[in-house]
């Protein structure tokens, strides 16, 4: 998967200051995912976040305003991909996705979940057996218009 520059300057300058997504989420008061979206140019910052990333990560000022610009989106490959936790997530909507889009259909009728109103949650849940990743997805219910 190729990674944009910017994306590999702002990772090298997290890295360098030693700063998590979580603790970019306190200084910047966005949250973390939204934050790596940006870093990874998926979404779009306004001046005031573009500054507030850029200054906790001690980076150049001259990339805020690459930040604010609406990015392409879509990074992954028109393949199946190669990078293992991608691929899980490949995989859960290949062995889940006809349940998940009955299921939704049948609670809400005919339409789509939201990736436009949307956010998207990862959590550490501590088990004895092993720690466990939890995501949850939070879209609005977006039903397809009658005409």
């Amino acid at each position: 998967m190729a990674i944009p520059a910017i994306t590999e300057t702002l990772l090298a300058a997290k890295k360098a200051a030693g700063l998590s997504f979580a603790d970019l989420e306190e200084k910047v008061g966005c949250d973390e995912v939204w934050i790596a979206s940006v870093f990874y140019r998926q979404a779009s910052a306004s001046v005031e976040e573009a500054t507030k990333m850029i200054e906790a990560i001690g980076a150049d000022a001259s990339l805020i305003e690459a930040l604010t610009e609406c990015p392409l989106k879509g990074s992954l490959e028109p393949v199946i991909p190669t990078d293992p936790l991608i691929y899980r997530l490949y995989e859960i909507m290949q062995v889940y996705g006809m349940p998940v889009k009955t299921v939704v259909h049948e609670k809400f009728g005919d339409g789509i979940m939201s990736a436009i109103d949307f956010t998207i949650d990862v959590e550490k849940e501590e088990d004895p057996k092993g720690d466990r990743v939890k995501i949850v997805m939070c879209g609005k219910f977006l039903p397809y218009k009658k005409w």
